[in-house]
């Protein structure tokens, strides 16, 4: 199986946070697994939110966020352009998404990936042929295996 994994930024957040070691654990997990089987997927969004997110949540590591950006950059982000943007909006408008939860979807249909990692929707739940997983509640050798 060749699945592919679209990453959403509150997992790449707590990947780099100390304050729940549970869910640090089970992130980095996730990441490990995804670089080591270079199924993982993400948005030049995704990016920017996790950029500002650590810049508002932890200023000093600026370094380290920027390091870890140029290091994601390798899973060749897919870009922010007027096609997902529409997409998007007919995704929020069908699902009732979030504007920001949309693109995301939009993005991860756009790099064909089979699954969403991210919390913030209901895991199972299938969304024009993308899976949403809750890293928290799923573990990566069940999907990746």
């Amino acid at each position: 199986m060749t699945a592919t994994v679209f990453v959403d930024t509150n997992v790449l957040l707590y990947a780099f946070d100390h304050a729940n070691p549970q869910k640090q654990a089970a992130a980095r997990l996730w990441r490990a697994e995804l670089w080591t089987t270079k199924r993982g997927r993400l948005s030049v969004q995704v990016l920017q939110e996790f950029y500002a997110n650590v810049l508002r949540k932890w200023p000093s590591a600026r370094e380290q966020a920027r390091a870890e950006i140029r290091n994601l950059s390798a899973w060749h982000p897919v870009p922010m352009d007027s096609e997902i943007l529409v997409h998007g909006w007919r995704l929020q408008d069908r699902f009732q998404l979030s504007f920001w939860d949309s693109l995301i979807l939009a993005a991860a249909i756009s790099s064909a990936c089979n699954f969403l990692l991210t919390e913030d929707l209901q895991s199972g739940q299938e969304l024009d042929g993308v899976t949403v997983l809750n890293p928290f509640l799923n573990d990566p050798a069940s999907y990746l295996s």
